[in-house]
């Protein structure tokens, strides 16, 4: 059993454990790679902790829906296009990156920002994805064993601490036999030379410049002067050695030169991160002298008005907003801020009108489309709310944000076998069992679906049960 693997983590990383600590079923990994079917396991175990109780997650839906949009053009790209992936980011200013077991691959805004190019910020993402395509992580564990696992698990925390806590991460270090863990706490010279050969080769059949990545990496080496520790958390796991960036140079000069417009999306995506952290007065007042500068390009314009809604100067939002709007191309970035400045103005209805335009001009921002279901609940129009949120959580599955809206909407419309069906799938997300299986049981004492509605719920709750009980036997 896996579900709490990253809790079990922790504390290997805080505490020295003995020889004899038993890991949970990971299969049979002793003699050969981690099973792909393991490896996305423990990832999704991970990733269940980090997303529900890591502060540092940023779940704000238009930074996710862009770094997922951006991934899956990478991934497309890559030898493996039908593997499943998901790309998040972490509110912390360091510069850092990471790659999951699974696919799930992490992102400081610290490095968002540092990326002067969205093909700088790609070139960091392919690479990513080729360790995980290349399953180097998998590897790691293979070639250890099953008796090395608790060390290896202690090198993952320690990667991941890493990022916002040093502490932390020494104290895995200590945990997990310090030696043996300093060996692979960064990935080796091979691993990084393959996944810089094949990060080139996603790079470039993805139509980016492959040019960002020798870039990227210059600039993050000479960063290193500014970190007591000499260097920033995404060298210190991902090694970068001369020999590196030679034939990283020497590839890049192989290749067509192609010079690539960032997309407005990487912009406004910037622009985003630097309005959520720090006082808002602050904010309000940076931007306000980016633009007295005569620095008033769309992106600062944008911020500016985020900033004066985040500090509730909503008129004057309001103000910045229009003006945005008539000055810059459309943009599902702009249509999502002043539906929200309709939000803070209780102007519900008009956010409607706008959103059903914006959602249908940019049906692949799904931002938009939970914006949308919530200015609809908000307007009363509950009914088309549970549908278009409905029709969303059967298309994203893993997806709580839809399954959340839907429990509210349908809450609203007073049906409450659909209402803790919802709520059952949210608990599921989050990765836990019995909470989900009471709100299957709770759905079906209801009894106010309709026959589809209620055999749906029972399948659903035999299937809980059944996975629980398998996971109570793994546990004896």
């Amino acid at each position: 059993m896996i579900k709490r693997l990253f809790l079990l983590l922790l504390c290997v990383a805080v505490s020295a454990a003995p020889a004899s600590a038993r890991l949970p079923d990971l299969g049979d990994v002793a003699t050969s790679d981690l099973s792909p079917m393991a490896e996305r396991r423990i990832g999704q175990s991970i990733m269940q902790d980090i997303r529900w109780r890591d502060p540092a997650y940023l779940g704000d839906p238009e930074i996710a829906d862009y770094l997922n949009r951006l991934g899956a053009r990478l991934v497309a790209a890559s030898d493996q296009p039908e593997r499943g992936f998901e790309f998040f980011a972490i509110n912390d200013p360091t510069l850092n990156a990471f790659a999951m077991p699974g696919g799930f691959i992490g992102l400081h805004t610290g490095l968002i920002l540092a990326a002067e190019t969205e093909s700088e910020l790609a070139s960091v993402v392919a690479h990513e994805i080729a360790h995980v395509t290349q399953r180097h992580i998998a590897q790691l564990f293979g070639r250890q064993g099953q008796a090395s696992m608790m060390v290896l698990a202690s090198v993952l925390v320690a990667i991941l601490a890493a990022r916002s806590n040093s502490q932390v991460s020494e104290a895995a270090l200590a945990a997990g036999q310090a030696g043996a863990i300093q060996q692979q706490l960064g990935y080796t010279r091979a691993f990084e030379r393959e996944a810089d050969r094949i990060g080139l080769q996603i790079l470039e059949r993805s139509g980016f410049d492959v040019r960002g990545m020798p870039a990227f990496f210059e600039r993050l080496q000479r960063s290193t002067r500014v970190y007591e520790n000499n260097a920033p958390g995404y060298l210190r796991t991902h090694p970068l050695t001369e020999e590196r960036m030679a034939d990283l140079g020497n590839r890049v000069a192989q290749m067509r030169y192609r010079q690539v417009p960032d997309s407005p999306d990487f912009g406004f995506v910037r622009t985003k991160i630097r309005t959520l952290n720090g006082p808002a007065p602050d904010v309000v007042r940076d931007f306000e002298s980016r633009v007295a500068a005569g620095n008033d390009t769309i992106f600062n314009q944008y911020g500016l008005a985020r900033a004066l809604l985040r500090a509730g100067r909503v008129e004057e939002a309001r103000r910045a907003v229009a003006a945005l709007r008539q000055e810059a191309e459309p943009s599902p970035f702009i249509d999502g801020l002043a539906a929200e400045v309709m939000f803070a103005a209780r102007e519900h209805g008009q956010a409607v009108g706008l959103l059903e335009k914006s959602v249908g001009a940019f049906p692949d921002h799904i931002a938009l489309d939970y914006l949308y279901i919530e200015a609809l609940l908000q307007s009363g129009q509950a009914d088309e709310a549970a549908r278009r949120a409905r029709h969303g959580a059967h298309r994203n599955t893993g997806n709580a944000q839809y399954w959340m809206l839907s429990s509210r909407s349908e809450a609203a419309l007073g049906r409450m076998s659909a209402y803790h069906r919802a709520q059952a799938e949210v608990h599921v997300l989050r990765g836990s069992l019995p909470a989900a299986i009471e709100q299957l049981e709770l759905a079906r004492r209801a009894g106010d679906g309709d026959f589809h509605e209620m055999s749906a719920i029972d399948a659903r709750l035999r299937a809980l049960k059944l996975e629980e009980e398998q996971e109570r036997g793994q546990r004896r």
